[in-house]
């Protein structure tokens, strides 16, 4: 019975379905299913929940990845850090090495640096880059190790003094002070590398015995102690027109140096003078007075040369020298008798 019921159920509906069609009647919608309200604001929040976990899972990984990063460079940067100083403490260490002090027996004058880095795997780019930062620091410190080592070299060969290379001359000095019988000695180092033209002459005037009997006819203190014509007018005459060229200034006018008196370029005879000032006479440099010897002993000596007359005629009380060319040491000696002279100039070696 129900069979029949059933079968006779989906006859009915396929005759009124076919009634429809011949009557071009609108077919009838099938239902559609819609699950309950309650549901679908359940699968609006679940639906929503899973975008948002898949967004935050997303954000998630690109900030992870930010961080990544920011800790490799960091992590380059304190490697290059650490790379610059040790090669600076490398260089230092170097450049000490060259430093000699009296109780040193041993210099150590290779060092060993080892630097570490991270296996982790970096972007090919930026390890490219790491390694690049790390070779430039690298050269960076061996050029400034390098430089090190040359200024050092430099300063001690400009700290160490060439050794002279010339004679040395003594000169037996007497009246000092205007005191009869007070003498002393004065060892004067010549130096060729200063001024040849210089040294040559003065060698050739102590060798004749040219300033024996000499007197320091102008004794300005702090300033010079002058000295250089000759007690006899007639062996003076013989050098007053034999004047020699001009030294270029090498070294600077400091005390106890020994130069020749000038009346212009080019006009050096006999007559010298040694610098007795503290702080030296710097601005002779630029005049043109060079240098040629230095007292090496017995700058008290020259200290103590008469220096009562002061400054020659015309500026001065002092001995005129156009007398002293003229008369020699009778003028001096009769106007003049408290003033220093040389007993002897002789070489000491």
């Amino acid at each position: 019975h129900e069979r029949g019921l059933q079968a006779t159920s989906r006859f009915t509906l396929r005759s009124l379905a076919c009634r429809r069609l011949a009557c071009n009647a609108p077919p009838v919608q099938p239902e559609i299913h819609q699950p309950p309200a309650h549901k679908i604001s359940k699968l609006k929040v679940d639906s929503h929940k899973t975008c948002a976990t898949s967004s935050n899972r997303i954000l998630s990984s690109s900030h992870q990845q930010t961080m990544k990063m920011k800790m490799i460079e960091n992590r380059s940067l304190r490697l290059i850090n650490i790379a610059v100083a040790l090669c600076a403490i490398l260089s230092l260490q170097v450049a000490d090495a060259f430093v000699v002090s009296p109780s040193t027996t041993h210099l150590q004058r290779h060092a060993t640096v080892t630097i570490s880095t991270p296996t982790t795997a970096l972007h090919a780019a930026s390890r490219r880059g790491v390694l690049g930062k790390l070779r430039g620091a690298i050269v960076g410190a061996v050029t400034f190790s390098a430089a090190s080592r040359k200024n050092v070299a430099a300063a001690e060969e400009a700290a160490t003094p060439a050794a002279p290379t010339g004679r040395i001359v003594e000169l037996q000095m007497a009246n000092l002070e205007g005191q009869e019988g007070k003498t002393g000695k004065v060892k004067i180092q010549l130096h060729p590398e200063w001024a040849p033209r210089g040294v040559k002459r003065f060698e050739e005037l102590t060798e004749q015995k040219f300033y024996d009997d000499t007197r320091v006819f102008r004794v300005l203190p702090g300033f010079v102690a002058q000295f250089g014509i000759n007690g006899n007018p007639e062996v003076q005459s013989q050098w007053r027109s034999k004047s020699i060229t001009d030294d270029p200034v090498k070294v600077s006018n400091t005390r106890g140096t020994v130069v020749f008196a000038t009346a212009g370029p080019n006009s050096r005879t006999t007559q010298i003078f040694f610098n007795t000032r503290k702080e030296g006479n710097a601005f002779l440099d630029k005049q043109g007075f060079s240098p040629f010897g230095e007292v090496v002993e017995g700058m008290d000596i020259i200290d103590e040369l008469y220096a009562g007359y002061g400054e020659g005629a015309p500026a001065g009380k002092g001995p005129n020298q156009g007398l002293i060319q003229a008369k020699g040491n009778t003028y001096l000696k009769d106007s003049y008798p408290k003033l220093s002279y040389i007993q002897s100039a002789r070489f000491a070696d």
